[in-house]
């Protein structure tokens, strides 16, 4: 993923707070078998301390690929919006000669992945993903001995993703001057369709935080 200096994600903190606001949900890319594409797969994923959670039904052509080569990437990304050339026209200058652009915020997580076939470790995957993502426990208990679960785990595989790089991007223009960019994020908040809205919010965010670009 390319970016520019004023695209970088200003510290860890940044890209660790915008992923734990709900930003679950990615693209896991896998190296393809010789002779064939790379195999992207959506999914959830869950975080715990340097590595990422995720399972996988037992039949996904991901898994030939992870046996192949265990080096994977989560890329993740959100509050995206176009912005349209007249929004980004230099003042003094036509609408029509503004450039347009896309804003979003992505990360990209290295990996190097480790399967998961125990049923016991399996279920305590399932059990760390639940307690994330249905933290008021309403749901079965997750054993391997118990339904629904227990006659479902051999059905899917877990994937424990060992994070060893990540990379951040913000990109909202920071390098234009604030009247700049605070018109836009009116435009994005005015428009409201989408992401618009916050998409707008990061760019206020960013905004408050680094203030007039300085190279």
């Amino acid at each position: 993923m390319f970016i520019q200096p004023w695209d970088t994600s200003l510290d860890e903190a940044e890209w660790q707070s915008w992923i734990a606001e709900g930003h679950d949900f990615g693209i896991l890319s896998v190296n393809g078998l010789p002779s064939h594409p790379p195999v992207a797969v959506p999914t959830h994923f869950t975080s715990d301390g340097d590595h990422l959670l995720v399972h996988l039904a037992r039949p996904n052509p991901a898994w030939k690929s992870i046996d192949h080569d265990p080096n994977v990437l989560l890329t993740v990304f959100g509050d995206y919006a176009f912005i349209p050339g007249p929004w980004r026209a230099t003042a003094g200058t036509p609408p029509t000669d503004g450039v347009p652009t896309s804003y979003y915020t992505a990360v990209q997580f290295t990996c190097r992945a480790h399967i998961i076939d125990d049923p016991e470790a399996k279920a305590e995957l399932l059990r760390r993903q639940l307690a994330h993502f249905q933290p008021d426990g309403d749901h079965a208990p997750v054993a391997v001995d118990q339904p629904p679960y227990g006659r479902m785990l051999p059905g899917i595989r877990g994937l424990r993703l060992e994070v060893t790089g990540v990379v951040a991007k913000f990109k909202y223009d920071d390098h234009k001057p604030v009247e700049h960019r605070t018109a836009v994020a009116d435009h994005l908040t005015a428009r409201g369709q989408g992401l618009d809205v916050p998409t707008a919010l990061q760019q206020r965010r960013r905004l408050d935080r680094i203030g007039p670009w300085k190279p």
